[in-house]
Parts: C-alpha cells; sequence; structure tokens
C-alpha cells in the first residue's frame, strides 16, 4: 500500500488554499494507485489482455499515470520554497555544462512550462549521462524511461488558475524565484555518487 508524504504550505508560489486543493488532487492519486494495486493483485483478468481494450491494459495504463502523478507531485512540493534565486556553485557548474549557462538552461525551461500542458522537468537522463529540460502533457507522456526527475513544474491549469488566472507567464516567473535550489542540488548530488 502507497502512503502519502505530508507536505507542510511553505511557499510564496501559490495561496495556501490553491497549495491544499493541490494536496488533495496528490492525495487523490495515491488512493487510486492503491485502488489499481488492488485489483492487480484480485482480479487483473490476465486472460483477457488485449491491446486495442482489455481491463488488464486500462489497470496497467492508469497504474503509470497514477504513480508519475504521485513522484511528479512530491518532487514539485519539495523544491518549490521561499526564494532562492540562484542555485550553490555545483549545480551551477552542471546547468553550465549541459546548457552553456545558468540562463539558457533558465530559458529553456521557462518555454518547457510554457509549452506544456502538464509538466515542464529537468531531468537527468541515464542512458546518455546527460540533464534534459523536457516537458510533458501528461503525468505518463512524454517522460523519459530511467530519467531521474531533478526539478519539477507543475503547470497544469490546477496549479495556478486559482491564483493566477490565465497568466501562466506570472506563475512560472514566480516559481523561477521561489526554487529550492538546496532540494534541487541533493538531487543532483545523489546522481553523481
Amino acid at each position: 500500500m502507497v502512503t502519502a508524504n505530508h507536505y507542510n504550505y511553505d511557499t510564496n508560489i501559490v495561496s495556501e488554499v490553491a497549495f491544499n486543493e493541490h494536496l488533495k488532487l496528490y492525495n487523490a492519486y495515491i488512493g487510486k494507485l492503491n485502488e489499481i494495486d488492488n485489483l492487480l493483485k484480485t482480479n487483473p483478468e490476465l486472460q483477457t489482455a488485449n491491446a486495442t481494450y482489455s481491463h488488464y491494459r486500462g489497470l496497467k495504463k492508469s497504474e503509470t499515470f497514477a504513480i508519475d502523478a504521485i513522484i511528479l507531485h512530491e518532487v514539485y512540493f519539495e523544491n518549490i520554497g521561499k526564494s532562492k534565486k540562484r542555485p550553490n556553485p555545483a549545480t551551477q557548474e552542471i546547468l553550465i555544462k549541459y546548457f552553456g549557462s545558468f540562463e539558457n538552461w533558465r530559458d529553456e525551461f521557462i518555454a518547457c512550462g510554457t509549452a506544456a500542458r502538464g509538466w515542464a522537468v529537468l531531468t537527468y537522463e541515464q542512458r546518455t549521462n546527460t540533464f534534459r529540460n523536457i516537458l510533458l502533457d501528461a503525468h505518463d507522456y512524454g517522460d523519459i524511461c530511467v530519467g531521474f526527475p531533478v526539478l519539477v513544474l507543475d503547470v497544469y491549469e490546477h496549479a495556478y488558475f486559482k491564483d493566477y488566472g490565465t497568466d501562466k507567464a506570472k506563475y512560472i516567473s514566480n516559481f523561477m524565484d521561489a526554487i529550492d535550489w538546496d532540494i534541487v542540488s541533493k538531487r543532483i548530488a545523489i546522481l553523481k555518487d
């Protein structure tokens, strides 16, 4: 059984009301994953598995959607903070190495957030040992197999609409100014060990 992590409101990116609504979505994904896991154990209907439509296919597709939703929300909740404009020197070196400069990384990450319907993610791609900014239009659409999310920005409308209306750019700008770079740096350090 999957259990939810506990997150406290400690950011100036969104209001406490919007943050708490976001937590409700996160907890709902955990509930659904537990429901899916139970069905996979008790009634997977393996004998009717089919690529066009089957109970089993639906469970497996929903399983990855729920798992990714949980992971992406957890990384997002952990990397939003108050205000730390720049990463530490070691993390800046990584961004410079793979993007040419901190500013290039920032501009590309903002563009990913602007273009995405769901998520912008700075990810470490293990096959080529590179860092990439990727966008996901859904929790399980656009992610990289064996990718490790280092920084996550939720750009689904529910993440910003209550506080920013249609001003997605303002939400992204506020996010960029409040990244908890200490958390991001710890994630990168894990990869380099």
